[in-house]
């Protein structure tokens, strides 16, 4: 089995880059361009976002990134496994990483943009308990994306009893 480690990364690293760019490829070549919400290396780099790495055998195979939005939920940005890397479970040990990572941070939500011709990714984010909703901030429907939901459920903390003396 292959070594992965997933790790908070900065996406300014050319392997990164070219990471990135592939994805900006693979999506521009499935979807119109007008219809493609793609955050670029400086947007990565802001600090409500969260970007991950996932290296196999110390190469870039996989990024996400977690936007943090002010209303409280985390939305799921830049989700991608190079296809030379697939069949490791990246994709789900990223998502989960993602997940791991709203939860520390109190989100009460994670949501996502994808589109109608990613059956993998769609599957992928189904598997781990996302569920189709309604366009959300900004976007509008167009006939392309898929929008979904996972709500995260973090227990509020019980308050202590107090003791009679």
């Amino acid at each position: 089995m292959p070594d992965i480690v997933i790790a908070a990364e900065s996406p300014r690293q050319d392997a990164v880059i070219a990471l990135v760019a592939a994805l900006d490829r693979y999506l521009l070549d499935l979807y119109p361009a007008d219809t493609c919400h793609l955050l670029d290396i400086d947007s990565l780099e802001a600090p409500d976002v969260r970007f991950f790495v996932a290296r196999k055998d110390g190469l870039p195979a996989g990024c996400a990134a977690l936007r943090v939005d002010p209303a409280g939920y985390g939305e799921v940005k830049r989700m991608f496994v190079d296809p030379a890397a697939r069949g490791h479970r990246i994709g789900e040990r990223l998502l989960a990483r993602l997940e791991e990572q709203a939860r520390a941070e109190g989100l009460t939500a994670l949501l996502l943009e994808s589109g109608i011709h990613q059956h993998e990714a769609l599957a992928l984010y189904r598997k781990a308990g996302f569920t189709d909703r309604g366009p959300y901030a900004c976007y509008e429907e167009n006939g392309v994306s898929v929008f979904m939901e996972k709500p995260l459920n973090i227990p509020v903390p019980h308050p202590v009893p107090e003791t009679v003396a």
